[in-house]
């Protein structure tokens, strides 16, 4: 069996916490690690690493590495979407992938999977995703569906019909519903929520798609890299729309147990931990007389005073403050943001890169100041600024530093100038990670005053 990550999408609905530069599957919710993290050790007991295929794009591939590096799964492959084009053209790259890289012979299982879900207990998917696989083996397509516990709105819905033996013939897949809708599904019992998690054979998949998604099918070509070259012609379309809702082999198996795709900032209250009073407190926070509101802090101490049924979200650089049930509307807040050009909407004060990360301390008209975190072995490749100079100082560990040529190693304490026009690069030779301020002063401070070395910069 092949198991296919899902960790391309850069979701808003977790604003100010995810945004576009840092979406919700790299970002810890309910445990000490991340929502990707806690998708691939479920999979640890059910295949080898090797077998493991995450599919993202050259955004987060930073993101997905070091993950990988946390939980010791470097084994695990990472294909890279060129552009987003959906799931379907997603799943379809991956599965070539197992095919002309891994050589997956044709009748293999692959398991498609989000990387931002929360699911438990382990077990009891571990063991459905077994029976999965033996359903998928007999040339079904089979999805997960979870029986609904409320009128959700926010999700699409399985219509289920013929009972084939504990799973069912799919009838049909429904869009998220008004809630008048979605409370007559939840009156009936043969309508569950569309998990977005699938089950089948590699021949079995070519078939459906070259079937109902030809577009898709006769863009997959003989090599690996050929078809990434064909992905941008692809449609933007799901599987469920490319697939599943049209092929009379999709059947849905009931997952029993408890399933949050994290969705909404009141899918995170609902999955915390309360107090007594009905409170889901995350962070630092002191609250008298409230009762049922989810407080979700970072850095500051949040003290809330009869506060009934609400949300407070705060990060270094935002706070979110709504009423509870008004959650879905978030992504319209992030949309109102993009329109007025606010860089909150897309980027944390906090940057994470392939060689570390970058927090903003500070900003003024004519400087800007930054912690860079180095890890060890990495390095910033050679770059030169028209408009600012750059005045690091080292507060722990020594950074090599090369200005114009010429190489110093810098210790604790110790500090280097670089002026304009000079080309300087940096790297961390040492075992713990190199921390530095970093104060830049000049008459234009964005980023794209950034001149990289071209002999150094990865095609």
């Amino acid at each position: 069996m092949k198991i296919i990550v899902l960790a391309g999408g850069g979701g808003t609905r977790l604003f100010p916490l995810s945004r576009k530069s840092m979406p919700k599957q790299f970002l810890a919710i309910d445990q000490n690690v991340s929502l990707l993290r806690e998708t691939l050790e479920r999979f640890r007991t059910i295949v080898n690493p090797s077998d493991i295929i995450i599919v993202t794009n050259q955004d987060y591939v930073h993101h997905v590495k070091n993950e990988l590096l946390n939980c010791n799964m470097n084994e695990a492959h990472v294909v890279l979407e060129p552009v987003a084009r959906n799931t379907a053209p997603a799943i379809a790259l991956a599965v070539n992938y197992c095919e002309k890289v891994l050589e997956s012979s044709s009748d293999e299982v692959v398991f498609i999977s989000a990387s931002d879900h929360i699911l438990r207990p382990v077990m009891a998917f571990q063991n459905a995703i077994k029976k999965a696989s033996k359903l998928a083996d007999e040339a079904n397509i089979v999805t997960f569906g979870i029986h609904p516990t409320k009128p959700e709105t926010g999700f699409g819905y399985i219509q289920a019909g013929e009972d084939l033996g504990g799973v069912y013939r799919v009838v049909s897949f429904k869009e998220k519903p008004n809630l008048t809708t979605a409370e007559q599904y939840l009156k009936q019992d043969n309508y569950y929520w569309n998990s977005g998690m699938y089950a089948f054979r590699i021949d079995c998949f070519w078939q459906e798609l070259n079937s109902y998604a030809p577009d898709i099918k006769e863009l997959i070509a003989d090599s690996f890299s050929d078809t990434q070259q064909n992905f941008g012609n692809m449609p933007a379309i799901s599987i469920d729309y490319a697939i599943a809702e049209k092929s009379h082999r999709t059947v849905v198996m009931p997952l029993e147990l408890y399933w949050n795709d994290v969705g909404s900032w009141d899918a995170i209250y609902e999955v915390l931990d309360k107090d007594g009073e009905g409170n889901a407190i995350r962070g630092d926070a002191l609250v008298i007389d409230c009762q049922n509101n989810l407080i979700f802090g970072q850095n500051r101490l949040i003290a809330g005073i009869g506060l009934k049924n609400t949300m407070i979200v705060e990060t270094d650089d935002v706070i979110l403050v709504a009423q509870q049930g008004e959650s879905q509307k978030v992504k319209d807040l992030v949309a109102e943001l993009s329109r007025r050009g606010r860089s909150e909407a897309i980027v944390h004060t906090t940057e994470y890169f392939d060689w570390g990360q970058s927090s903003e301390l500070g900003k003024g008209a004519s400087y800007r100041i930054r912690q860079l975190t180095v890890r060890p072995g990495a390095e910033l490749i050679r770059r030169m600024h028209y408009h600012r100079s750059v005045h690091w100082v080292v507060t722990k560990g020594t950074a090599e530093v090369e200005v114009d040529g010429k190489n110093q190693m810098v210790h604790d304490n110790e500090s280097v100038y670089i002026s304009r026009t000079k080309w300087y690069g940096l790297r961390n030779l040492g075992k713990i990670p190199l921390i530095i301020i970093e104060v830049v002063n000049g008459d234009y401070l964005e980023d794209d005053d950034v001149t990289l070395d071209p002999t150094r910069v990865r095609q």
